[in-house]
């Protein structure tokens, strides 16, 4: 019998697309159809029909339709009993730089040390303790955007006033020019004419959403670059981030070394802990620990592999405690089209 899946489309036209693709590409194992959370009968659409699993991808560009997204999410799985892929923890956490600090301290995570300040004069007070640089951030922002460092007292108030105020604290509005590859991004706009005006339609959007009423403040961590590990399902990968200027998120600049093993170690102990088979965690390596920086259950990929082993695309399984690489392709269509193994070969034991 083929699975039942629901696919959990955001605010964002096309943003599914990668999870049709995926169960498509497995069609002999499951069935799918598509309901847009965003609509009012969501929940009638969702119940019309039997489901084993639904599969997520939670929006991460504004506020009030992450909101949207984790309270039904929220229903969905803790009053209506429903299986979701990622789990509800993992995509609470996602884009959700407040929740995430929270959620790490409160378990005891390796982190950079963070604060959330509701009130002006907290914040305030903060400036007078601190060691600068430290880090400002927006709540949500993928790619380093809304991250910027704050280098002394005067840019600290000045960040303050504004976050407090009716202006609030913008992101980065238009593409990401650190990511470089200007040309090959845009001819594939002049190609994709369509996608241009959904871009416009999300700058405009991030225009309209500047964080206000809070700061989020954290210990800034000297670096020349974060570790990117990947688990999907018991598939792990891991590169190198490289910084350009002083931030390693958004460079699209990556150096495939061989992790060490002790990384993975880590990353597999949390994972397994609280039961999260999707993710992408950002860490620095700081005084000969672990912390842990990003965690995104949805992530973007750049390149058509996560991880080379001596030039050779592939991954780690870890078999009776111990490290093996596998070689081949385990991360096309995103690892999307590994998310969907993963729920075929564990989750359903088919």
């Amino acid at each position: 019998m083929k699975i039942k899946a629901i696919i959990l489309r955001n605010e964002l036209e096309g943003d599914q697309n990668l999870w049709v693709k995926a169960c498509e590409d497995y069609r002999n194992s499951i069935d799918y159809r598509v309901v847009d959370l965003t609509e009012p009968d969501w929940l009638e659409e969702i119940q019309k029909e039997r489901c084993d699993i639904l599969l997520a991808k939670p929006g991460g560009i504004t506020s009030r339709f992450k909101q949207l997204y984790d309270e039904k999410i929220f229903i969905l799985a803790y009053i209506l009993g429903y299986r979701i892929f990622p789990s509800p923890i993992e995509i609470f956490l996602y884009e959700n730089k407040r929740f995430l600090s929270y959620w790490l301290k409160a378990n005891n995570i390796p982190h950079p040390e963070t604060k959330v300040f509701y009130r002006k004069a907290e914040a305030f007070k903060y400036l007078e303790e601190c060691k600068y640089p430290f880090v400002a951030k927006t709540n949500i922002g993928a790619s380093g955007s809304g991250v910027i460092f704050i280098n002394n007292r005067k840019e600290g108030e000045q960040y303050i006033e504004r976050a407090f105020s009716g202006k609030g604290v913008p992101r980065r509005v238009g593409p990401n020019l650190e990511k470089g590859r200007i040309i090959k991004r845009g001819l594939h706009y002049l190609f994709n004419p369509y996608e241009i005006g959904i871009k416009f339609d999300i700058y405009n959007s991030i225009a309209k959403d500047p964080q206000k009423g809070y700061v989020i403040f954290q210990q800034y961590i000297p670096h020349e670059f974060e570790w990117r590990v990947v688990r999907i399902g018991e598939s792990f990968f891991a590169h190198k981030k490289l910084k350009k200027g002083n931030k390693a998120s958004g460079s699209l600049l990556k150096l495939y070394d061989n992790p060490p093993l002790e990384l993975l170690d880590f990353v597999k102990n949390i994972t397994d802990r609280h039961g999260f088979y999707s993710q992408a965690i950002d860490i620095f390596e700081y005084e000969d620990k672990y912390l842990i920086n990003e965690m995104q259950c949805i992530f973007g990929q750049s390149d058509p592999y996560q991880m080379l082993m001596n030039g050779e695309p592939g991954r780690y399984r870890n078999f009776k405690n111990k490290w093996i690489f596998e070689e081949g392709d385990y991360a096309k269509n995103s690892c999307f089209n590994l998310r969907i193994e993963f729920i075929i070969d564990y989750l359903f034991n088919y």
